[in-house]
């Protein structure tokens, strides 16, 4: 609009006008875009809030492969102790059996019965850190699972934004009805990921 009250209408400007003033009275394709309008607002809000989940997920899927590896280090550590207490019992069973005199025999016996006894406690340890290890890693492989069910539930709401996009610009009612089915079935795949499924 100028300063002397002459207004230029633009073609886009003519169209919206004309689209409102049907959609206003009810007539059949004003009706058609304010429901793929609609319908485009809804299904981009849902697709936001999966996108976020499937984000969101697969970094819990990373934090909780890496918790496993940390675990994996822990528990071969435990291990390499355990290695290393064995190799000092078969020194002192060495020992021991060369002994000449009863007394040193008795003296290794006794390191042999520690290192054992050492080496179960090692053991049960470096089990305990295996069994958390491998639970870290199932608890990954469920959220990249669920991830994956929120990355498939978001692409197929993006397609039928982008059918809505062609239905209004074609006017065709078979891509109308399209783009409400996809839009259902990534709803209907939004909620098996919610649902861990």
């Amino acid at each position: 609009m100028s300063g002397s009250g002459f207004h230029v209408h633009g073609p886009h400007d003519h169209e919206i006008e004309h689209a409102t003033q049907h959609a206003a009275h009810g007539e059949g394709t004003g009706k058609m875009i304010n429901q793929i309008a609609m319908f485009t607002a809804v299904i981009a809000t849902v697709g936001a809030i999966f996108a976020y989940m499937g984000g969101a997920t697969q970094a819990n899927a990373g934090l909780y492969k890496n918790n496993a590896a940390i675990k994996k280090t822990e528990a071969s550590n435990q291990w390499n102790y355990f290695q290393a207490k064995s190799t000092k019992q078969s020194l002192a069973e060495i020992s021991r059996d060369l002994a000449p005199a009863q007394a040193d025999k008795d003296k290794y016996q006794a390191k042999i019965d520690r290192y054992e006894k050492e080496k179960k406690e090692i053991q049960t340890g470096a089990e305990k850190i295996e069994a958390e290890s491998k639970e870290w890693d199932k608890r990954s492989d469920e959220q990249m699972h669920q991830h994956h069910r929120w990355a498939q539930a978001t692409t197929a709401l993006q397609v039928a934004i982008a059918m809505a996009a062609i239905a209004l610009l074609t006017r065709k009612k078979w891509l109308e009805w399209g783009m409400f089915g996809l839009g259902a079935i990534g709803v209907a795949i939004g909620a098996l990921a919610a649902l861990h499924i």
